[in-house]
Parts: structure tokens; C-alpha cells; sequence
């Protein structure tokens, strides 16, 4: 059975347009997208429309210690004495406790205009390191928060093997993280059902992670299972990482994994903030999409991305909520585009010719660039795609009286302290309305009993 809507405005890969009558088909796709009257009566949506925004970076249980890891506990506080708090959080929680707060987790991404989800799971042992009887118990747990909350989900088991290069041993503390091939395998056996529903990915987590030997296991084993998927790494966020690397094996980080792996269009490489010239060559000429994470790379005084470079370069970029400090893509865009403005101190930085708003090209490119990550026919408002579509306030008789349609991405972005958002569709289902989720309280209610229990062993 197909529906349809009429947008009043609607961004589109032509810019902005006007009266869009858009059928959908009975599987969730845009069918047809016809500018008209509305000559089929479909419902008006008054406010203007932007795609669904994939979300290609998250960690859902970090969610549950935002703000735990804002106390200097060294004289030179770093991402690597953030990650001494992060370890620490992850022994404790259990199944159920990931349940609640993934699915609290991604009912906020979903109010903040988040579709997609692409989450790199690495939390796959029991407390004590061993492993669960069934290997996807903890991925079962995000799994179950998807389907409770209809945030669209593209699943990225992890592998992790060491504690730096050279194959060093794992500590202690990444117990949780560890699994052997053998195990990994199960995981994604276990994982491997077409009428899941989400998407299924890997994601060797770093060259600090995962040797070379093991890279190659790990194509092979893609190559086997999952032909064409998704593949995530982290890469380049920390100079550490770099001089590591270049003490390991004479390369820098993103020049050692292009020798190692067949990057190429559907891989996503998470961070690449610490990049020479070849190196943003390289990603660029691979077709690669760089998975940038703004406001957890500002939390943790990751860098700076050489964003100005590698979209001259014809470069693919979206965004993820990683370390899951904020669920708006508005305020890691709006981020993005002043950390650019501080580098260059010009204005207006990340724009183009055919999208001179700022608000719009950040959205338009981000959208493009996280539906490559993830491997899936969204972020656009276009035949053939996902009718994953953000209804935007424009409310026209208070603050916003002078903001034309072209501009209200620029107005939330950057104008605005939190962007009003009207609905939320994924596949053509309204699933946030007026900024609630049908299911709210009882995630809400379930999230609390969880953090105060969790609260007791912190």
C-alpha cells in the first residue's frame, strides 16, 4: 500500500524546493517525488523538511557517565586518563543494564533528528571477562533497544585483541572488550539474520587493537560472511596513536592501514584528526567516509580534523555521537563549522556554491556521507531512499519571523540553544511527535532504576 505526504519545503539533493508531493511505498521508500499541487489530498507538512540524519559513531553505554569525567584528576588530564573512567563504568554494567540505557540513549538521538544508528559495539564479556553462553548477549541488549525505541540500527561488532602494537598484551581492564577469533565468529554467526531487521557491520577497533595478521583474518572472515559490509575503525584520533605507530612500523596511522587493508568506499574511518597531506589524499582518493565526532573529540582535546583539505579533495565526512555527550546533530554540526573558523578565523567555512548556508551543506553532507557508513539507501530525500525525513519548527510568528525556509538550518544550528523539532520519521513512521516518544515513560522510568543502581558502585 502506498501513502504519501506533501512538504511544503524540502531539501533535496536540487537544494531547497517547494510543494513536494512525496509517495511512499508499503516497505518504507520514497516512491515518487513530484513537485505539485497536492492534487492526491496527501497530508500537508507545513514546517520544512531535512532527511534523517545517520548517526555513524556511538557507544551507547558511555551515555550512562556524561559528566562523571569533568574532574582534572591529573596534572595533564587527557583522553587517556578519561579512558581510566570509561574502564571503570564498563565493569559494571550488565545486560539489562544496557538495555535501558541504549534504549534511553536512542530515544534522545531520535528527538534530536537522528534515523540511523551505527553503533560500535564493543562491550561483549561478562563482568569478570568470560564469556557469556551466548555470544551476542550484549549485543542482543542493543538490539533490543532498536526495535523498542524504531531507531533504525546498523550493528558493528568490535574485535578486540591487544592493548597497543606490536600485539601487546590485553590489560585488565579491556577484559570486558577481548574476544578470540573463534569467539568473534560465533558473535557474528549469531548476528547474522537477514530478518533481524538492522544492518550488520565489523569494525577491527584500532591498529593498537588488531595486528596485521588479524586484519587479514578479519577480511577474510567478511569476504566469507558479510560480503561488502560496513567496516569502522577508529584511526588518528591521538598523537599518541600516531607516534605509536611510527615507532611500531615507520608509518604514520592512516598511511599504515591503507598498506594493510582494501580501504575503500564502504569503510568509515572514525576520527582521522591527526593527518599529513598524503594522508588526506589518500582517504579522500579511497572513497572512504571519515567518521567525525566533534563534541567528544572537543570533550577530550582530541584536534582539530583538516575538514577546509579533504573536502577539496572531494573528501566524504558524517557524524557520530561517539562518546554520546550530547544527542543533537545541530550542536555537533554547529561544532564542527567553529572549530573551522578558530583554525582559519574566517566565517562560514563549510558551504558551497549551490548550498551558500552554511546549516544546509553541514546537513546535506553530513546525511550523504553517514548513509555511506553505513552501507544503506538513506540520508536523502530522494526516489529509491528511505523516507527517513526531521519536520523543523518554523514558527513563524515569534522569533523566527525573518527566517526564510533556505535558512532555518541556520537558524537551529547556530542561532538557536536546542534545535525545535516538530516529527521524526523513519520509513515513513512518525515516531517522535511535538518532541515526545510514545514510549517515554517507560524508558524513562527504566533508565532511572538503572542509574540509581548503577550509582551505588561508582
Amino acid at each position: 500500500m502506498t501513502t504519501g505526504f506533501h512538504f511544503k519545503q524540502a531539501l533535496t539533493d536540487q537544494g531547497w524546493q517547494q510543494n513536494v508531493s512525496a509517495t511512499i511505498t508499503d516497505t518504507g521508500n520514497f516512491e515518487t517525488l513530484v513537485q505539485d499541487d497536492n492534487p492526491n489530498g496527501y497530508p500537508v507538512i507545513e514546517n520544512p523538511v531535512v532527511p534523517g540524519m545517520p548517526n555513524l559513531h556511538s557507544h551507547s553505554f558511555q551515555y550512562a557517565m556524561a559528566g562523571l569525567s569533568e574532574v582534572r584528576r591529573n596534572p595533564v588530564d587527557s583522553f587517556w586518563s578519561w579512558r581510566e573512567m570509561m574502564y571503570y563504568f564498563a565493569h559494571n554494567v550488565s545486560p539489562e543494564d544496557l538495555q535501558a540505557i541504549t534504549a534511553k540513549l536512542y530515544m534522545e538521538l531520535l528527538k534530536g533528528g537522528y534515523t540511523e544508528i551505527v553503533e560500535f559495539h564493543y562491550l561483549h564479556n561478562d563482568t569478570d571477562g568470560g564469556y557469556y553462553a551466548r555470544a551476542e548477549e550484549l549485543s542482543a541488549a542493543v538490539l533490543s533497544a532498536s526495535n523498542q525505541t524504531g531507531l533504525s540500527l546498523t550493528h558493528l561488532p568490535v574485535f578486540y585483541a591487544h592493548a597497543n602494537f606490536s600485539g601487546v598484551s590485553p590489560q585488565d581492564a579491556q577484559r570486558r572488550f577481548i574476544n578470540s577469533r573463534d569467539q568473534y565468529l560465533r558473535l557474528i554467526e549469531a548476528l547474522k539474520d537477514p530478518q533481524a531487521g538492522h544492518n550488520l557491520g565489523i569494525a577491527p577497533h584500532s591498529l593498537r587493537a588488531v595486528t596485521e595478521e588479524e586484519m587479514t583474518w578479519l577480511m577474510d572472515l567478511r569476504r566469507d560472511l558479510l560480503p561488502g559490509c560496513p567496516v569502522h575503525i577508529h584511526v588518528a584520533e591521538q598523537t599518541k596513536e600516531v607516534d605509536d605507530s611510527l615507532a611500531h612500523s615507520g608509518k604514520r596511522s592512516v598511511t599504515a592501514l591503507m598498506d594493510q587493508a582494501p580501504v575503500d568506499e564502504t569503510w568509515c574511518l572514525i576520527h582521522s584528526t591527526h593527518l599529513d597531506d598524503s594522508e588526506v589524499a589518500a582517504i579522500a582518493a579511497s572513497g572512504a567516509t571519515v567518521g567525525l565526532c566533534p563534541l567528544t573529540e572537543s570533550n577530550l582535546g582530541d584536534g582539530i580534523f583538516r575538514a577546509v583539505d579533504f573536502l577539496a579533495a572531494d573528501g566524504h565526512f558524517g557524524i557520530g555521537s561517539d562518546s554520546n555527550i550530547c544527542t543533537q546533530p545541530m550542536q555537533e554540526l554547529r561544532t564542527l563549522e567553529y572549530s573551522q573558523r578558530l583554525l582559519h578565523r574566517q566565517r562560514n567555512i563549510l558551504c558551497s556554491e549551490q548550498l551558500p548556508n552554511v546549516g544546509s551543506y553541514l546537513w546535506q553532507k553530513a546525511a550523504h556521507g553517514g548513509a555511506r557508513a553505513a552501507g544503506r539507501a538513506i540520508g536523502r530525500i530522494a526516489e529509491g531512499y528511505r523516507a527517513d525525513f526531521v519536520e523543523l519548527s518554523h514558527n513563524i510568528n515569534g522569533i523566527m519571523a525573518a527566517v526564510t525556509p533556505e535558512a532555518v538550518l541556520d537558524f537551529h544550528m547556530f542561532a538557536g540553544q536546542q534545535a525545535e523539532i516538530a516529527g521524526v520519521y523513519v520509513a515513513g513512521r512518525q515516531i517522535i511527535r511535538d518532541g515526545q516518544h510514545p514510549q517515554q515513560a517507560g524508558i524513562d522510568a527504566s533508565y532511572i532504576s538503572t542509574m540509581q543502581r548503577l550509582a551505588q558502585k561508582l
